[in-house]
């Protein structure tokens, strides 16, 4: 035991983290089962011995960004045999396929609209805000929903298709603010009840469907936070969909995390727990997938505000959760604390990215820009 503890020592030491440290970064170990664990398990155990409380932080997010900084994530790839089954996986087989694709609705976004309303901003936005000149987060939902409608010049009339439509919130602000009819496809049950009675006397359809079941022509497409869903194997498919789908003068707008090297394969735990047979892109998978359907007119990174979303997720699910004690025990508590605090790391470690491009079919004679509105840039 004293050999495994030794070595998880000396691997947290390199990036400055200790253990029993008094820092809030530092590592507080109740268990000394957590050391074999941890090396053989890999970040799987790493998350699931936090769930089952043999150790705590008081600041996961600035453990995370240490840890990512550090790059340890990779050596503890490198030495765990479980991360390459889950890789060996994913190169066989379609986790992503048409037949799986509603498993992360029932899993993760059905897991209850009272844990999502409490937690979320007032319009139910489940991606990144823009804090550009935003004091909370509702604000910079605000924000990041009429960038997305500048972005796409949206006007009066036009038609507009959502994939990844969540809980209605970009379908309602883009029909109540700038006059367009939009149809909203999501893989959750859930999400889609509660998007249609919140759009129920707006121009918006709402269904539940897998975006290969696609048709109709659209002025406009916007998908928000829905691309991390379709998987490496599918990123041609989805760009082929969209490209049947768009009209031949109008814009696609997609909005996504992103990761700085491809990959074909999710962090385990997060695949377990969190985003089943998730995956994020990297640009070079973005842009292979859109090679000979798209040009990229625009591409914005602003995945700083992802830390401040993140952030603030936590702070509504920690003031919230007496609310929800008598639904959620304590292991989904630290386990949903978890989740948001380490992935807010990401973004500060600079390890994960946050995407906005806009495409165009044939590209736009004179080149793209987007109406500015000084409140908001």
């Amino acid at each position: 035991m004293a050999d495994y503890k030794n070595t998880i020592e000396r691997i947290l030491n390199s990036v400055d983290v200790e253990i029993n440290g008094s820092r809030p970064w530092d590592l507080q170990v109740h268990d000394e089962r957590f050391y074999s664990r941890v090396l053989s398990g890999g970040t799987l155990a790493f998350g699931e011995s936090y769930m089952d409380g043999w150790w705590d932080c008081n600041a996961l997010d600035q453990l995370s960004e240490k840890l990512l900084s550090g790059h340890l994530d990779n050596q503890v790839k490198a030495s765990n045999p479980s991360f390459f089954l889950l890789l060996t996986r994913a190169w066989l087989s379609n986790p992503q396929s048409k037949k799986r694709a509603y498993i992360v609705g029932e899993k993760h976004y059905d897991v209850g609209n009272d844990l999502f309303s409490l937690m979320l901003d007032e319009r139910m936005n489940y991606s990144c805000g823009y804090w550009r000149n935003a004091e909370n987060l509702d604000q910079a939902q605000i924000n990041k929903l009429d960038l997305i409608c500048r972005k796409m010049h949206l006007r009066p009339g036009m038609n507009v298709l959502e994939i990844g439509c969540g809980w209605g919130g970009f379908a309602k602000y883009a029909a109540e603010n700038y006059g367009v009819s939009v149809h909203g496809v999501t893989i959750s049950k859930q999400q889609a009840v509660f998007a249609q009675d919140s759009c129920k006397s707006l121009d918006v359809r709402i269904e539940l469907k897998d975006y290969r079941e696609l048709n109709g022509q659209y002025d406009c497409i916007v998908s928000v936070g829905m691309f991390e869903h379709v998987g490496y194997k599918n990123y041609k498919k989805y760009m082929e969909v969209v490209h049947r789908c768009l009209k031949d003068d109008g814009l696609f707008l997609l909005h996504t995390i992103g990761r700085n090297q491809s990959g074909r394969a999710t962090e385990p735990w997060i695949n377990k727990y969190i985003f089943p047979n998730g995956m994020t892109p990297s640009a070079q998978q973005i842009s292979a997938a859109s090679e000979g359907l798209f040009v990229i007119e625009d591409w914005h990174n602003f995945g700083q505000d992802y830390d401040a979303t993140l952030m603030s997720w936590n702070k509504n699910f920690q003031n919230n959760f007496d609310k929800l004690k008598d639904y959620y025990d304590d292991r989904f508590k630290r386990m949903w604390e978890y989740y948001l605090l380490m992935c807010a790391g990401t973004f500060r470690s600079r390890r994960n990215q946050l995407w906005q491009l806009v495409m165009s079919k044939s590209g736009l004679k004179g080149g793209y820009t987007y109406k500015n509105n000084p409140r908001f840039d």
